[in-house]
């Protein structure tokens, strides 16, 4: 039996059961009795826990992605720290990941449906972005689908806690490698324009059915990012508009310079290329 179910937590919140568990926090469906809503409560995980300094930064930075505020971003509503426990409480979603998502159509999407995410992806970035916030590990398992066919972007502020508190590549790594720009796959200073990269990969990912880079292990996969050009979407499905094309491509780009400069801008070339079509 799981230890923290049943318990009441700051008074307030009634954890009910576990629904998720990621490489540095276990999620749990609670109830808080305050404002008789669901939420989802995130506790930071026992060996995690022991290093202050960790737990240090998991409150700044939770603290910090508390302060966004978009239709597009989980929201988080509150961060605790006492001596015991650290855990932050977010917005309940009711869906699954972009990721199962796109298995359950069959590995890809429309070109219109793809473009109706990644606009809200982008959306998402645009906002955090403009708040200093990189969101450091954009992929189509951090980003929630709602049946009414909205997205949410979850984990901003995450990875930056993960890549410090994990010197080896894990699992974790392994499912995040195939989306790193390659400034990160260098060990480099990134910006915005590495959620950008990111991004791009997963739209290529829902117009394709396909990542752009496989390999036997993170490290080549790595590699690729740095030293490769994809196949581009076309080659793979001509259906695809070459505006869509030009605009994964483009965020694609290993030298940053050659990137959109901002989520806004490549926000601009969605509606209008796109949806010119």
């Amino acid at each position: 039996m799981d230890q923290y179910i049943g318990k009441l937590l700051d008074n307030r919140y009634e954890i009910l059961e576990r629904i998720g568990i990621g490489g540095m926090a276990v999620v749990y469906k609670a109830k808080c009795h305050w404002l008789n809503r669901f939420v989802a409560v995130k506790i930071l995980k026992e060996d995690l826990a022991q290093d202050e300094e960790f737990r240090r930064r998991f409150h700044e930075e939770s603290q910090a992605v508390a302060m966004l505020s978009h239709p597009n971003i989980v929201s988080v509503y509150d961060v605790s720290r006492s001596p015991e426990l650290d855990y932050i409480v977010m917005e309940l979603i009711e869906g699954i990941t972009l990721k199962q998502y796109m298995q359950k159509r069959g590995g890809k999407l429309s070109w219109k449906e793809s473009l109706h995410f990644i606009t809200q992806i982008m959306k998402a970035l645009s906002h955090a972005h403009s708040r200093g916030i990189i969101h450091r590990d954009i992929k189509p398992h951090n980003i929630m689908v709602l049946r009414d066919g909205s997205v949410k972007v979850a984990d901003f502020g995450i990875a930056r806690l993960v890549s410090a508190s994990q010197n080896t590549m894990t699992q974790e790594a392994l499912g995040s490698v195939h989306y790193i720009s390659p400034e990160q796959a260098r060990g480099s200073r990134i910006d915005a324009r590495s959620d950008i990269y990111s991004a791009g990969v997963v739209l290529y990912e829902m117009l394709t059915g396909r990542l752009p880079y496989e390999g036997d292990s993170p490290v080549a996969v790595a590699i690729q990012h740095i030293n490769s050009i994809p196949l581009s979407p076309r080659e793979l499905e001509p259906s695809i508009p070459e505006a869509m094309e030009e605009i994964t491509m483009k965020a694609m780009a290993s030298d940053m310079d050659k990137r959109y400069l901002s989520a806004d801008a490549m926000l601009a070339e969605l509606s209008q290329k796109a949806a010119a079509r």
